[in-house]
């Protein structure tokens, strides 16, 4: 009788969803349903980006990918006009390299980069407390898609769809960003 409540308990924990998409936020349809905190503490609505193509990028001040800043708003330049926005999400979450308030964070964005692409508040993007943008968007991906360092980039397309992501290592600039961005604005008309 023991082995077969052992055998029911493994069954039911293998059953189980995995701990990245426990969120019931996963279920969502698209990128529309989430909200970051703007890094001026007002709402970043995801909504309000609808029928534009996003590039949505973890980032952090003090990374070595933190030059990406520069591709990352070279490419906001270059589609922004056919509806497209990249919008920056500060995170701590790896090796610590986010340590500044929001003030600092913003400050140091336009100083050295001069962005003006939208900023979110510092948010975490992995493990329990991942905001559930992050949670959605593993659950749509797999685990395998989650960030796993800074400058984890997810394009979402002009319906609000995740239409790929690229590991921190992947350039803004690269041919491959570009190919899939103006794949993403193909998509339906915009709705501005």
């Amino acid at each position: 009788m023991r082995i077969f409540a052992v055998i029911a308990v493994a069954v039911a924990a293998l059953s189980a969803p995995p701990a990245w998409a426990e969120n019931s936020v996963h279920a969502s349809d698209n990128a529309y349903a989430f909200e970051f905190t703007a890094i001026d503490g007002g709402a970043l609505s995801l909504a309000d980006y609808r029928g534009r193509a996003m590039l949505i990028v973890n980032t952090a001040s003090l990374c070595g990918f933190t030059d990406q800043y520069n591709g990352l708003q070279t490419l906001y330049e270059q589609y922004a006009d056919q509806g497209f926005v990249v919008i920056g999400v500060p995170s701590n979450d790896f090796g610590g390299q986010e340590p500044g308030k929001a003030s600092e964070i913003k400050s140091f964005c336009e100083t050295n980069f001069n962005i003006r692409f939208p900023l979110a508040d510092k948010t975490a993007v992995s493990g329990q407390d991942a905001h559930p943008f992050y949670v959605w968007a593993a659950s749509r991906l797999g685990k395998n898609a989650a960030p796993k360092w800074n400058f984890h980039k997810y394009l979402i397309d002009r319906d609000g769809d995740i239409a790929a992501s690229f590991p921190s290592a992947v350039d803004p600039l690269s041919p491959k960003i570009a190919a899939a961005v103006q794949a993403a604005l193909v998509g339906r008309e915009s709705v501005d």
